[in-house]
């Protein structure tokens, strides 16, 4: 029942930790692209903002999507997202675990 603000995670973690996010990505564009898009909850921002202040913050940081690879480009929120991690996007398989861990490791 425990939560912790996003903001706090942020201003917690230094910019030398790593961080694996770990989603299909598969939703509706708008709940990436636009303020109150969770289906869950009212954001007052975009995801995308959300996404861009962990890039800035974490330099190493990828997505771990266990969709196979070759379905992300059915979905335009799976592109939306690989773009904003810099197509640290790795498929859930032993190869792409491996080729994401190697990413943080450098």
């Amino acid at each position: 029942a425990e939560r912790t603000p996003t903001m706090d995670l942020l201003h917690k973690y230094g910019p030398d930790w790593k961080i694996v996010f770990v989603g299909d990505a598969a939703m509706a564009p708008y709940e990436i692209t636009q303020p109150g898009g969770s289906v869950e909850h009212w954001n007052e921002e975009a995801g995308y903002v959300w996404m861009q202040r962990f890039t800035e913050q974490y330099k190493k940081l990828i997505w771990i999507n266990p969709y196979p690879k070759d379905t992300w480009g059915y979905t335009a929120s799976t592109s939306i997202v690989r773009e904003l991690v810099q197509d640290h996007m790795y498929p859930l398989t032993l190869s792409g675990l491996e080729e994401g861990m190697s990413f943080l490791a450098k």
